[in-house]
């Protein structure tokens, strides 16, 4: 405890700026932390196992070994103080309801919580979580389209639309988009378009595709899906 103590007024100083913490440093937690980082965010690691402490150690901003589910050791941490908080704690259940619950009860303006399965993500809802992920869930769909053979990369934006890259078809080559009518015949928008240099650059009905060209697509899933399947 005399650790969190120590640590109390430099997690007050970090809540301030432009920082989130991350409380569960499994792959999932890791992941996320060391990404925010990337992108210039302050991160406070938080988790109760000393060997995933230990490996983030000098990769985050703080990194503290403490049980996330006590009240107590949140509030040394001076979680309360921050605006976003994400709970990656997915395998052991009652540790996240717990621990997403005494969130809630602070008043955290933005929860983001990992769900391991429906029953799990409906708890979470019912607590009053703002933002609810499924990494394996979403992931295997994500994968499911992908190992159709025709998409790139896939991205689920609401339930039923995504965004997708993809390789020009054929039948398009050569062709302005404004002739094309992609939005009438497909009922898809081709958004963007990067050459074989890999330079994206935003579409208009000017733009003619080309052997090589990649595409990002936006329209519901079957749309989508089936027109990565023209040739």
């Amino acid at each position: 405890m005399a650790k969190l103590l120590n640590f109390r007024n430099n997690a007050k100083g970090l809540a301030k700026n432009d920082s989130v913490a991350v409380i569960g440093l499994g792959r999932f937690g890791q992941s996320l932390a060391l990404e925010l980082m990337k992108s210039g965010t302050h991160v406070l690691g938080i988790d109760v196992h000393e060997n995933n402490v230990q490996s983030m150690n000098g990769q985050l901003t703080h990194v503290v070994r403490a049980d996330a589910s006590s009240r107590e050791a949140l509030e040394q941490l001076s979680i309360h103080e921050f605006d976003r908080v994400v709970v990656a704690v997915g395998s052991h259940l009652q540790s996240s309801i717990l621990c997403c619950s005494l969130l809630v009860s602070m008043g955290i303006p933005e929860i983001w919580a990992k769900a391991q399965d429906d029953r799990h993500g409906l708890i979470l809802e019912q607590l009053g979580i703002h933002h609810i992920v499924f990494p394996e869930k979403d992931m295997g769909k994500r994968v499911a389209h992908l190992v159709r053979g025709s998409l790139m990369d896939y991205l689920e934006v609401d339930p039923g639309y995504a965004m997708v890259k993809m390789t020009a078809p054929s039948v398009l080559h050569g062709i302005k988009l404004s002739d094309a009518a992609v939005r009438n015949k497909y009922r898809v928008t081709i958004a963007a378009t990067a050459n074989a240099a890999g330079e994206w650059k935003n579409t208009d009905g000017n733009t003619v595709l080309q052997t090589g060209d990649r595409i990002l697509v936006l329209g519901s899933i079957t749309d989508t899906e089936k027109f990565g399947q023209l040739s």
